[in-house]
Parts: structure tokens; C-alpha cells; sequence
């Protein structure tokens, strides 16, 4: 096997992961300081995604269309917790569930009326368009590289915002004793209106991200969902730390199985057949790998608080 091809791989999966965080610390932070679950994260999602697209093929340039994937992620996750949200932290999860189902059919058909059926495209900017260097001879796209540096920022930059301001401090202490700070004088209501919207514009900007790679469409931040869920369970529900770990951890998984298990089975059986058994085993790596962690630590890598 190629060394660069190797290194290829690894770096999709680890771009894949550095995008699944994004997705997830998002998720991650809402049921952990809110104790909510939130199936329209991944609408979310979708509405970076034809926001960036929109303002990019408006104004003809990608950063202004990401800068709206941020803002308007961001809008729409605060007017969801104000109008609808709200109103279901006292519910069981059965009620999250059902009324965050809606959600989806409903921001999946208000998109599909505003932009139609057809998939949208975006260009990946020319600052990013080129490609640097692999050892073995090979090239990699600047773009997921970018992709890989932004997921490590945010990584560094929600570690900052939880662990050492006084948001973070009232972020934290939501998750350990919601009754408590509101008793203290935090305006509880604010702060989870606050945090709604930071997990819903770190959504927002991972499929503004993707949206370069692949198709814009309806729908397209579901798949992304139940990956993100994934993640946060072998992660450990409310950590951050967990998220990240998860995510990477999903990505190389997932990305390494796909390329790893075809050449594999290549030496007992046919290529043809070598290929769709293992895209057929790989695609279920993941699940096994979440089965083996959960026996070992049935509350994930890293719970809350740990």
C-alpha cells in the first residue's frame, strides 16, 4: 500500500472528524446545560449551509457567505429556543423528541419553498483552491487542511470560553445545578437562549464548510445527525472534551474502515466482491466500535464533569 495514499486517508478522517465535532460539541453543549434533545441540530446544519451558499453566489465571495452560515445558524437557533424550546424543558424527552421531529419537517419544507429542490453549489474559495505537498509524493487539498486548522481552533476557542470566562463559569454551572445559579440571579432563561445559539452556529458552520465539498440540499443534515449522536455517546453526553475525542475518533474509524477493509478482503475474495463487502462492513464500524465502548464505560470516554 502507498505510504501517501495512507496519509491521504487518514487526513480525510481526521477532516471528517474535526467536521462531526463541530456538529456535536454544538449538540453536546445544549443537553448538557439544557437537558434537552434536539433532533432539528442537524436542519441547523442545512440552514449554514444555504445561507453560505445564498450570500456566496450573491455576493461572490465565500467568506461573506460564511460569516451568514454563523449569523443566520445562529438567529434561527435563538428564535427556535424562544418560540419553541422554551416551552419543553419541563417535558419528558418523549415530548423534545416529537416537537423537534416537527421541526425538521417543517425548516426541510421552508427550505425546499425558498430555494427549491435542486441542490445548490459552492465554489471553494481561490485562496484554498490549491493544493500543499504529502511525503511520498502526493498532494492534499488545501481546503479540508483549512477545515481540519478551523475544527482545532474552535476546539481551543470553546475550551477557553467553558473552562476560563464568566460565561463558561454560568455554562457550567447550568449543567451541575440549573436551580441553583437561577436562584443566585442568572438570568437562566438568557443563558440557555445564549447557548442554544452557539450550538446552532458551530452547526451552521460545519455545513457551510461541507457545503464546499458536497451538494447543498434539503435534508442533507440528517445523515450528519445520527453520526453526531454517535459521537457524543461514545463521547460522553455534556463534555465537550468527549465531543472532540468521539468525533475524531468516528472519523478515522469510519473514513480508515472504507479504505482499509476492501483491500483487505481483496486477498481472500474478488476485488468486486472485496469492494461492497467491505463499504458494507465499514459502514457499520462505527456502531460495533460505540457497542465495545459502551460495555467498557457504558456513560462514554469522557462524562460530564469527569
Amino acid at each position: 500500500m502507498q505510504t501517501a495514499l495512507f496519509i491521504e486517508q487518514l487526513l480525510n478522517g481526521l477532516q471528517f472528524g474535526v467536521t462531526l465535532f463541530l456538529m456535536s460539541a454544538g449538540l453536546t453543549l445544549i443537553f448538557g446545560v439544557m437537558g434537552l434533545i434536539n433532533l432539528a441540530h442537524g436542519s441547523l446544519y442545512m440552514i449554514g449551509a444555504f445561507a453560505c451558499a445564498a450570500v456566496a453566489t450573491a455576493t461572490g465571495s465565500f467568506w461573506l457567505g460564511l460569516a451568514a452560515s454563523l449569523a443566520a445558524a445562529a438567529l434561527a437557533g435563538a428564535l427556535i429556543e424562544i418560540l419553541v424550546i422554551r416551552r419543553l424543558y419541563a417535558r419528558d424527552h418523549l415530548d423534545q423528541v416529537l416537537a423537534t421531529f416537527a421541526l425538521i419537517l417543517i425548516l426541510s419544507e421552508g427550505t425546499r419553498w425558498l430555494f427549491g429542490s435542486f441542490p445548490l453549489y459552492l465554489d471553494i474559495p481561490p485562496l484554498l483552491q490549491g493544493t500543499l505537498p504529502l511525503p511520498g509524493g502526493s498532494r492534499y487539498q488545501s481546503y479540508r487542511l483549512a477545515i481540519i486548522g478551523v475544527g482545532v481552533g474552535v476546539a481551543i476557542g470553546l475550551y477557553l470560553l467553558i473552562g476560563r470566562t464568566r460565561l463558561g463559569m454560568r455554562i457550567r454551572a447550568g449543567e451541575s445545578d440549573r436551580e441553583m445559579i437561577a436562584a443566585l440571579g442568572v438570568d437562566i432563561r438568557t443563558l440557555y437562549t445564549v447557548v442554544f445559539a452557539l450550538g446552532a452556529s458551530l452547526a451552521g458552520l460545519a455545513g457551510a464548510l461541507v457545503g464546499a465539498l458536497q451538494s447543498v440540499q434539503v435534508g442533507m443534515g440528517e445523515p450528519v445527525l445520527i453520526l453526531a449522536f454517535v459521537v457524543i455517546v461514545i463521547g460522553g453526553i455534556g463534555s465537550v472534551r468527549g465531543a472532540l475525542i468521539g468525533a475524531i475518533l468516528v472519523g478515522l474509524v469510519d473514513t480508515m474502515g472504507r479504505f482499509l477493509l476492501p483491500w483487505i478482503l481483496s486477498a481472500v475474495v474478488a476485488p468486486s466482491a472485496a469492494a461492497s463487502t467491505g463499504a458494507a462492513l465499514a459502514s457499520m464500524l462505527i456502531y460495533v466500535v460505540m457497542a465495545i465502548i459502551l460495555a467498557v464505560r457504558p456513560q462514554g470516554l469522557f462524562p460530564a464533569g469527569s
